[in-house]
C-alpha cells in the first residue's frame, strides 16, 4: 500500500558497496568538481561523503549526479540494490521515480503546448468528448460548476483546487477546495487529470506518448511510464526505514504522478536536457521556469493546510510548471521530489549567472525511505550553501531524527479456510484506489491496484499484520458475515475503506 502511506507520510547493517562510476566525463579520480561557490572537491571526497552518509542513516543505495554548466559531471552508484543477493547498484538499476514523474510529464504537456495540439489557458473540460463529471472519476465534481476554470496551467503549478490525493479526504471524494489558480496546494489528482486530457488530445496511451516526445528523442533507453521485462536484469528494491524489502514497483497502467520507472543515468540525461534547452524552444523553456504562483504555505504537506509562512520569501520560492523554483545567491534554481514508500529522490538545478559554475546542480535517487536524511548534509558537501527551502520540505537531516520506534511485536494466530473466506474480496478506497484482498496458505494477501500483493498474517479472527512492513489492518464485522469495511492502521491513522458491491 505504497500510495496510501506516502500520502500519509529491523535496522539492516548494509555492506556500502560503492557501484562502478557511469557516464563522468573524465576517468580521473584526481578530477575535482566545483561547487557553487567556485570552491572545488576531489572524487574521492564525494565517495568517502556518500558512503559515510549511506551507512550513517541506513540509506540501503543511493545514485548521485553532479552538473556542471548543464553537463553530467560526476555520476556514480553507491550501496545495493538488493540487501538479500548482495547486488550492487548501478547507473542503470531501474528504480521507481515517484513523483519525478511528474517533472518529466510536464515536459512532454509542454512540448504539446509548443506543437500548438493544446493551450495552457483553455479550461480542460472543452478538450473532452463528454462532460468531465460523467467520467467516473470526476462525477464528484458534478455539483461544483468551478470545474470549468481549471486550466493546464493550473494544473502544472498546483493550483486546481483539488487535494494531493481524495484516498486520504473524510468521505474519499473528490473536492475543489479553493478558487482555482489562487493558490499553490500540490496535487497529484491534478496531474491525473492532466494526463486524461493529454491522451484524449493525442489519441494514445501516455507510455507511448511519453517514450516518442521524450524518453526516445533524449536516449532515456531504461525508462518507461509502466514496467516492462527488459527491466529485469537490472532493477533495484525499495526498502523501508527498517530496512525490509518493498521489492520493486511492477506498474502496470501509467500514471503521470508517479508510476515511471528509471535510472540514475537516464533521469540525469533528462535534466541535461532541460538545462540545455534541447526540449523545447527559448521561449517555452522560460515559461516552464517561469514563476506561476508565489507559496507561502508553512510546509509543502499537508497540501491543504492554511498555515503560512513568510519565511521563504526571501528566496522567492514559487511554483513553475512541473518544477519548483526559488531564487538564490547563486542564481534562480529549479527542483523536483521524489517521495514513495522505499524511494526518496530530488533533483536541483541551478540556472545561475551568479553561480561559479553555470549549470550546476545535483540529482540524488535513493532506494530507501530514510533517504531524505541524507538530502540536506549531501546537498551542502558537494554544492555548498544552496538555500534550498529544507525547512518547507520537511527534509531532516539524519542526525536530527529521533530514533525509530521498536517494531511492534506480533502474535501470530491460525485461522481456517472459512474464516479468512469472509474478508475476501474488493474495497474501495476511491475510484481509482481498490484493495484486493485473496486469501491463500492460512493468510491473507492484500493488492493496491496493480502494484504487488503484501502477505498478511492473523493476530486475531479480524486483526492481521504484515509480513513486510508495519502497516496492520482490521476487518468489521467479525460475526460470521463477509466483512463490509477494511479499516487501515497506518502511521497512527485508521482509515476505513468499504467493500465494493
Amino acid at each position: 500500500m505504497r500510495c496510501i502511506r506516502t500520502a500519509l507520510g529491523i535496522l539492516a547493517t548494509l555492506c556500502m558497496l560503492v557501484g562502478a562510476c557511469h557516464a563522468a566525463p573524465s576517468p580521473n579520480a584526481e578530477r575535482r568538481i566545483t561547487r557553487l561557490d567556485g570552491s572545488t572537491i576531489t572524487q574521492q571526497q564525494v565517495d568517502a561523503t556518500v558512503n559515510q552518509l549511506l551507512e550513517a542513516a541506513h540509506v540501503t543505495g543511493a545514485g548521485i549526479a553532479v552538473f556542471e554548466d548543464g553537463r553530467i559531471a560526476y555520476l556514480k552508484a553507491y550501496g545495493l540494490r538488493d540487501t538479500e543477493k548482495r547486488l550492487r547498484l548501478t547507473p542503470d538499476s531501474v528504480m521507481t521515480s515517484a513523483s519525478l514523474s511528474k517533472a518529466a510529464f510536464a515536459t512532454v504537456v509542454l512540448r504539446l503546448v509548443q506543437q500548438h495540439k493544446l493551450d495552457l489557458d483553455k479550461p480542460v473540460y472543452q478538450y473532452l468528448p463528454k462532460p468531465l463529471p460523467e467520467y467516473p472519476q470526476y462525477a464528484d465534481l458534478s455539483g461544483d460548476v468551478r470545474y470549468k476554470k481549471i486550466t493546464l496551467r493550473m494544473l502544472l503549478s498546483h493550483t486546481s483546487g483539488f487535494p494531493n490525493w481524495r484516498a486520504f479526504e473524510d468521505d474519499h471524494t473528490l473536492k475543489i477546495h479553493f478558487e482555482p489558480g489562487t493558490r499553490y496546494a500540490y496535487s497529484g489528482e491534478g496531474i491525473e487529470l492532466a494526463q486524461l486530457v493529454v491522451e484524449a488530445v493525442a489519441h494514445e496511451p501516455l507510455t507511448a506518448l511519453m517514450e516518442r516526445e521524450l524518453f526516445a528523442p533524449v536516449g532515456m533507453t531504461r525508462t518507461s511510464m509502466v514496467w516492462e521485462p527488459r527491466f529485469e536484469s537490472d532493477f533495484a528494491n525499495g526498502y523501508d526505514e527498517y530496512g525490509r524489502s518493498l521489492g520493486p514497483e511492477k506498474r502496470t497502467r501509467p500514471n503521470a504522478a508517479g508510476s515511471m520507472q528509471t535510472t540514475l543515468d537516464d533521469y540525469a540525461t533528462f535534466l541535461t536536457a532541460v538545462m540545455q534547452g534541447k526540449l523545447l524552444d527559448a521561449k517555452m523553456s522560460a515559461e516552464m521556469l517561469r514563476p506561476q504562483i508565489a507559496i507561502r504555505s508553512a510546509h509543502q504537506f499537508p497540501s491543504l493546510a492554511t498555515e503560512t509562512t513568510a519565511a521563504n520569501d526571501p528566496i522567492h520560492l514559487s511554483y513553475g510548471l512541473g518544477w519548483g523554483l526559488y531564487s538564490s545567491a547563486y542564481g534562480r534554481a529549479f527542483f523536483k521530489e521524489g517521495h514513495d514508500e522505499g524511494w526518496r529522490h530530488l533533483a536541483l538545478c541551478f540556472e545561475g549567472s551568479g553561480a561559479k559554475n553555470k549549470g550546476a546542480g545535483i540529482l540524488i535517487m535513493t532506494n530507501s525511505s530514510n533517504g531524505e536524511g541524507i538530502f540536506k548534509p549531501l546537498l551542502d558537501a558537494l554544492l555548498g550553501p544552496t538555500q534550498f527551502p529544507f525547512k518547507w520540505e520537511q527534509y531532516t537531516p539524519y542526525s536530527d531524527l529521533p530514533p525509530l520506534p521498536k517494531l511492534k511485536e506480533h502474535k501470530r494466530v491460525t485461522l481456517t479456510a472459512a474464516q479468512l473466506e469472509k474478508f475476501v474480496g474488493r474495497y474501495g478506497l476511491s475510484s481509482q484506489v481498490v484493495l484486493t484482498v485473496t486469501a491463500g496458505k492460512d493468510r491473507l494477501f492484500i493488492q493496491e491496484n496493480d502494484e504487488p500483493k503484501q502477505e498478511y498474517l492473523a493476530e486475531s479472527d479480524r486483526d492481521f499484520y504484515s509480513t513486510a512492513s508495519s502497516d496492520e489492518v482490521t476487518f468489521a464485522p467479525a460475526d460470521g458475515n463477509a466483512a463490509q469495511v477494511m479499516i487501515l492502521h497506518l502511521d497512527g491513522k485508521d482509515v476505513a475503506v468499504k467493500r465494493l458491491q
